[in-house]
Protein backbone atom coordinates (compact mmCIF):
# COMPACT_ATOMS: atom_id res chain seq x y z
CA UNK A 1 0.00 0.00 0.00
CA UNK A 2 2.76 2.71 0.78
CA UNK A 3 5.20 1.65 -2.29
CA UNK A 4 1.75 2.65 -4.29
CA UNK A 5 0.69 5.51 -2.53
CA UNK A 6 4.25 7.07 -2.77
CA UNK A 7 3.99 5.89 -6.71
CA UNK A 8 0.64 7.74 -7.24
CA UNK A 9 1.92 10.52 -5.64
CA UNK A 10 5.07 11.13 -7.29
CA UNK A 11 2.95 10.62 -10.74
CA UNK A 12 -0.03 12.72 -9.99
CA UNK A 13 2.16 15.78 -8.43
CA UNK A 14 4.00 18.90 -10.06
CA UNK A 15 7.50 17.59 -9.26
CA UNK A 16 8.51 21.57 -8.44
CA UNK A 17 6.05 21.35 -5.15
CA UNK A 18 7.01 17.78 -4.03
CA UNK A 19 10.29 18.03 -1.71
CA UNK A 20 9.07 15.64 1.16
CA UNK A 21 6.83 12.31 1.11
CA UNK A 22 6.25 11.78 4.88
CA UNK A 23 5.29 8.01 5.73
CA UNK A 24 3.52 6.67 9.23
CA UNK A 25 3.09 3.00 9.95
CA UNK A 26 1.84 2.49 13.65
CA UNK A 27 1.73 -0.56 14.99
CA UNK A 28 0.05 -2.77 18.18
CA UNK A 29 3.28 -2.50 20.88
CA UNK A 30 3.30 -5.00 24.09
CA UNK A 31 2.70 -2.84 26.32
CA UNK A 32 0.46 0.13 27.13
CA UNK A 33 1.18 3.59 28.07
CA UNK A 34 1.53 2.66 31.46
CA UNK A 35 3.68 -0.03 30.95
CA UNK A 36 1.05 -2.78 31.39
CA UNK A 37 1.35 -5.84 29.07
CA UNK A 38 -1.44 -6.39 26.44
CA UNK A 39 -2.51 -8.98 24.05
CA UNK A 40 -3.82 -6.51 21.43
CA UNK A 41 -6.34 -4.13 21.02
CA UNK A 42 -9.64 -3.44 19.71
CA UNK A 43 -10.04 -0.20 17.54
CA UNK A 44 -13.35 1.11 15.89
CA UNK A 45 -12.89 3.95 13.34
CA UNK A 46 -15.01 6.99 12.60
CA UNK A 47 -14.35 6.84 8.81
CA UNK A 48 -16.36 10.41 8.15
CA UNK A 49 -14.39 12.30 10.66
CA UNK A 50 -11.39 10.80 9.03
CA UNK A 51 -12.55 11.89 5.61
CA UNK A 52 -12.90 15.42 7.03
CA UNK A 53 -9.35 15.44 8.08
CA UNK A 54 -8.20 14.31 4.88
CA UNK A 55 -9.48 17.12 2.92
CA UNK A 56 -8.65 19.20 5.75
CA UNK A 57 -4.91 18.84 5.46
CA UNK A 58 -4.89 18.31 1.84
CA UNK A 59 -5.86 21.64 1.42
CA UNK A 60 -3.21 23.44 3.69
CA UNK A 61 -0.84 25.59 1.66
CA UNK A 62 2.39 23.60 0.56
CA UNK A 63 0.35 20.00 0.96
CA UNK A 64 0.13 18.44 -2.20
CA UNK A 65 -1.53 14.54 -1.12
CA UNK A 66 -2.52 13.06 2.16
CA UNK A 67 -3.37 9.17 2.21
CA UNK A 68 -4.74 7.95 5.51
CA UNK A 69 -5.54 3.78 6.63
CA UNK A 70 -6.60 2.69 9.36
CA UNK A 71 -6.95 -0.66 10.45
CA UNK A 72 -10.30 -1.71 12.04
CA UNK A 73 -11.40 -4.48 14.34
CA UNK A 74 -9.55 -6.57 17.24
CA UNK A 75 -5.50 -6.54 16.44
CA UNK A 76 -2.90 -8.63 17.86
CA UNK A 77 0.95 -7.12 18.95
CA UNK A 78 2.55 -6.16 15.90
CA UNK A 79 -0.19 -5.64 13.48
CA UNK A 80 -0.52 -2.30 11.62
CA UNK A 81 -2.76 0.22 13.56
CA UNK A 82 -2.66 2.81 10.66
CA UNK A 83 -0.63 4.25 7.58
CA UNK A 84 -0.55 7.63 6.52
CA UNK A 85 1.40 9.63 4.13
CA UNK A 86 1.54 13.70 3.86
CA UNK A 87 3.41 14.81 0.84
CA UNK A 88 4.37 18.34 0.23
CA UNK A 89 6.23 21.42 -0.88
CA UNK A 90 8.78 21.92 2.19
CA UNK A 91 9.74 20.08 5.40
CA UNK A 92 8.34 23.33 7.31
CA UNK A 93 4.77 22.04 5.27
CA UNK A 94 5.05 19.07 5.24
CA UNK A 95 6.32 17.87 9.34
CA UNK A 96 3.16 20.14 11.29
CA UNK A 97 0.43 18.93 8.64
CA UNK A 98 1.92 15.11 9.20
CA UNK A 99 2.64 15.50 13.08
CA UNK A 100 -1.31 17.56 13.63
CA UNK A 101 -2.83 14.72 11.12
CA UNK A 102 -1.60 11.52 13.08
CA UNK A 103 -2.81 13.17 16.58
CA UNK A 104 -5.56 14.27 15.42
CA UNK A 105 -6.70 10.86 14.17
CA UNK A 106 -5.43 9.47 17.38
CA UNK A 107 -7.63 11.69 19.27
CA UNK A 108 -10.91 12.43 16.84
CA UNK A 109 -10.85 8.65 14.43
CA UNK A 110 -9.82 6.25 16.41
CA UNK A 111 -11.26 4.19 19.58
CA UNK A 112 -9.26 1.53 21.50
CA UNK A 113 -9.74 -0.86 23.85
CA UNK A 114 -6.37 -3.02 25.29
CA UNK A 115 -7.32 -6.41 25.66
Amino acid sequence: MIDEWIAEVKQQTDPRELGMILVHNGLVRATAKDGKEVRGINLAVDTNRLAELIRHYSALEGIEAVRAWINEGRLAIGDPIMYVLVAGRFRTDVLPAFEALIAAIKNEVVTEQEY
